[in-house]
């Protein structure tokens, strides 16, 4: 492996130390961590490789900037996230630039306020972190059927209790 190949924090795999993390790069050698220590390496003639996937793209047909943005949209509709400019489209007109307010009992005590629009970013984010759990939950090897049905019965009652702000969504398919 050539030393130019080389950045710090990579992972890296020598035939003898094992897999180490790259700490600092020299003109002919490398700092790298193993589990027995810190070793000076000359990547070039020691037999090392990447120890993770590597990527290189030539000829993108397409500018950097939207490949990756295209990737990322990709990966956030599979995983069930949404992106946050797409969030405020799904909040009911009537509440586009409103705001929450929470009045404490105590008249001497501030009141707060929230735009709806960032209190709706927090909902929405909740949401796509219990769809996150529920589906860790499911896929899990080491849960047991039953334990994953107990599991879905508190995530169940979490969504329950957020039907509250079902008030706040512009369509009825997004609401909980």
């Amino acid at each position: 492996m050539k030393t130019e190949a080389l950045h710090v924090g990579m992972k890296v795999r020598h035939p003898q130390y094992g897999i180490g993390v790259v700490k600092s790069i020299s003109e002919n050698t490398a700092d790298v961590l193993f589990n027995d220590g810190k070793r000076a390496v000359a990547p070039e003639g020691a037999g090392l490789e990447p120890a993770e996937a590597q990527a290189e793209f030539r000829g993108l047909g397409v500018p950097l900037k939207q490949f990756v943005e295209e990737t990322l949209d990709v990966a956030v509709r599979k995983m069930g996230l949404e992106r946050p400019d797409s969030i405020v489209e799904k909040l009911g007109s009537r509440w586009h630039n409103g705001k929450m307010t929470l009045q404490p009992s105590d008249p001497s005590l501030q009141a707060k306020e929230v735009p709806l629009e960032a209190f709706f970013h927090k909902i929405i984010m909740m949401r796509n972190n219990l769809r996150v759990l529920e589906q860790k939950i499911n896929s899990h090897e080491k849960l047991s059927e039953g334990e994953k049905i107990d599991m879905q019965q508190y995530l169940t009652r979490c969504y329950g209790s957020m039907t509250t702000f079902n008030v706040l969504f512009k369509e009825k398919e997004d609401q909980f």
